[in-house]
């Protein structure tokens, strides 16, 4: 008797134990759905381009791509629709940037205290330092919703191109952690300084940035890669923008797909005896994947350059690097 009664109580308590399972299991569940719910709600809808985008505020320069896609200039859009839509989102936004050698102690300071400054205010922000060398690190200090991650930057002997060693890193870390902490990823070189807000108007699925040297020269003279054995290979006569490899962005999806376009490219290139530079297989791929949204020149001019009227807001400064 006291056997069974043993047995009772331990079946007791196993039903309470799935019980409690059970309820907490419901309220996840629960909450999933209400979650789901508000992305369904009408108000948390993404807004429709035309809703948040005039081109025509804009009639000297170019607004929109033939597929559609937006060019965004000062005065083109309003960061307040969406930041309705994102702020009920609560998104994370990555910023990558590599700082290796000389590189770091010469731009790494004045890049993170510009960014903390200008770069997606009021968004909760992490930015991701690729770094070979923590000593030579500067002091970081960020302001509320920003925080910061170090990441070892591993070398083998084999690779000898910076912009190769710094998307195989990243591509790790993307794979690794990065793309389970952030909605939206930039990847940025550290010879950079914010000098007004880089907003949410830049998000998108996948973010190209027009070259500011090339803007506003003739598309036949775009440097592209012109040999047709490479995998960079554009001919003439074909080409949409010319876009600095500086700056790119999107999902943390897109970013892993046009590293491994990339690589791809590099690998193939290898097997033919060649080798192009990282920004022909940066145009070579927006060629063939279109960009969902390019930022105009403003978002990353060169300040050695005469400032013409096009030219209505710098967002980026990008300094040229000292060798």
């Amino acid at each position: 008797m006291q056997r069974m009664n043993s047995k009772w109580k331990m079946l007791l308590l196993i039903s309470f134990a799935l019980s409690l399972t059970l309820i907490k299991h419901h309220f996840r569940i629960k909450k999933h759905l209400q979650k789901m719910n508000f992305c369904w709600d009408h108000e948390a809808e993404e807004p429709q381009l035309s809703d948040w985008f005039n081109p025509k505020k804009r009639p000297d320069v170019i607004t929109t791509t033939d597929w559609l896609a937006p060019v965004i200039w000062e005065g083109t859009y309003n960061r307040q629709v969406l930041e309705k839509y994102y702020k009920r989102l609560n998104i994370t936004v990555g910023l990558a940037v590599c700082a290796t050698g000389k590189f770091t102690a010469q731009y790494l300071e004045k890049f993170i205290q510009s960014a903390n400054k200008h770069f997606m205010i009021g968004y909760n922000v992490i930015f991701y330092i690729l770094t070979d060398d923590v000593a030579k690190l500067p002091r970081i200090e960020l302001g509320p919703l920003r925080t910061f991650k170090l990441l070892a930057v591993f070398k083998e002997k084999e690779w000898k191109d910076f912009n190769f060693i710094h998307m195989k890193n990243l591509y790790m870390y993307v794979i690794e952690h990065i793309q389970h902490e952030v909605d939206f990823l930039f990847s940025m070189t550290v010879n950079h300084i914010f000098k007004n807000d880089f907003g949410v108007e830049t998000l998108g699925t996948s973010v190209a940035q027009i070259h500011a040297w090339w803007y506003f020269k003739n598309a036949h003279d775009f440097p592209y890669e012109r040999r047709p054995a490479s995998a960079a290979f554009i001919p003439f006569g074909e080409g949409d923008f010319y876009y600095h490899a500086a700056i790119f962005g999107g999902t943390p999806e897109k970013i892993l797909t046009f590293i491994e376009g990339y690589r791809k490219g590099v690998s193939d290139d290898s097997k033919n005896g060649l080798s192009s530079i990282y920004e022909h297989h940066l145009n070579k791929y927006f060629l063939i994947n279109k960009p969902t949204k390019l930022l105009s020149p403003e978002y990353n001019w060169d300040p050695n350059f005469r400032t013409p009227p096009q030219i209505k807001l710098v967002k980026v400064a990008w300094l040229q690097k000292k060798i």
